[in-house]
């Protein structure tokens, strides 16, 4: 059994459905280069939907500076902070320390030797996002691809972590008892194309992780 995250919401509509679904948690892309990033004022007016039992809001970033993720923070009063770029744990630390959230800190994912690096942030972030790495200058997820997720069948990560990348509907449940993941992140694999989410999609993503 697995919680979901669906990420890279861009209406209201997205939060109520990820509400309706049973998702633990909503995020909201603050990246220029991403298909699903949000103006300010698109970001209140998903935020506004936020229901008390309804999913934790999570703001993604890419290497902000402190500018940045306060008004991010003004514009949505996010539950959670997502850091997706090569933000070091030192980094981590003054956010967290600044600005008192939680954060989420994506690992870009090749080998088992990436995994075991991702160690050095214990104590520094309060979850570990385990993506693939893209390759692809200045979009380093959301891109719809998986690593070999074999590589967390037997790992023993020492914190909270979720497993991203090239997961759907239909290989969430596979993914889940091969890496025993608690948490799983879906972006794309419940869009009808970039940015526009199935609700019908995202329900069945929820339901099928937690059925892993």
């Amino acid at each position: 059994m697995a919680q979901a995250k669906i990420c890279g919401l861009t209406k209201p509509t997205d939060y109520l459905a990820c509400a309706a679904a049973g998702a633990r948690f909503a995020g909201l892309v603050f990246h220029p280069r991403s298909p699903r990033h949000l103006s300010d004022e698109a970001a209140s007016a998903l935020a506004d939907r936020r229901a008390p039992t309804g999913p934790d809001l999570v703001a993604l970033s890419v290497n902000p500076d402190d500018d940045t993720l306060a008004q991010i923070i003004d514009v949505c009063a996010p539950d959670w902070l997502q850091l997706h770029g090569h933000e070091t744990k030192e980094r981590c630390d003054t956010i967290r320390q600044k600005f008192g959230l939680p954060i989420i800190k994506a690992v870009p994912i090749k080998t088992a030797e990436d995994i075991t690096a991702s160690e050095s942030y214990l104590n520094h972030v309060d979850m570990l996002l385990f993506d693939a790495a893209t390759g692809v200058p200045d979009m380093p997820g959301g891109l719809g691809t998986a690593f070999d997720w074999s590589l967390l069948a037997n790992s023993q990560i020492p914190m909270p972590w979720m497993l991203a990348g090239g997961l759907t509907p239909s290989n969430v449940a596979q993914a889940v008892r091969l890496t025993h993941a608690q948490f799983v992140d879906v972006s794309s694999g419940v869009e009808t194309a970039p940015g526009i989410k199935d609700a019908d999609a995202i329900k069945s993503f929820v339901s099928a992780a937690d059925l892993g």
